[in-house]
């Protein structure tokens, strides 16, 4: 299994469509056998609101894992403005 990091920023002003479907996200996240979630939050801007979002995933493969975003409850939504997904080699506090 590979590791890979996704990082999302959410288009401007989108806190309220975020906020709509969150709870299907997480649905989501937690229970699609593509990829196993090894790690995952939202990050925060300076007032503390969510404006993005940061996992780590195991996967067997990149494809795979952008097979598995084109799913995600956000970007179905509209909410993502900016994704990033990178090959990522997990040196310390790796899972066993």
């Amino acid at each position: 299994m590979s590791h890979f990091l996704i990082y999302t920023e959410d288009k401007p002003d989108s806190l309220q469509i975020r906020q709509e479907n969150r709870a299907a996200h997480l649905d989501w996240v937690r229970n699609d056998p593509k990829v196993t979630l090894l790690s995952a939050g939202p990050w925060l801007d300076d007032a503390g609101d969510m404006r993005g979002s940061l996992l780590i995933v195991g996967s067997d493969s990149l494809k795979t894992v952008e097979d598995w975003l084109a799913q995600d409850p956000y970007g179905k939504a509209g909410l993502t403005g900016f994704k990033r997904v990178r090959a990522f080699n997990w040196l310390i506090g790796a899972p066993d």
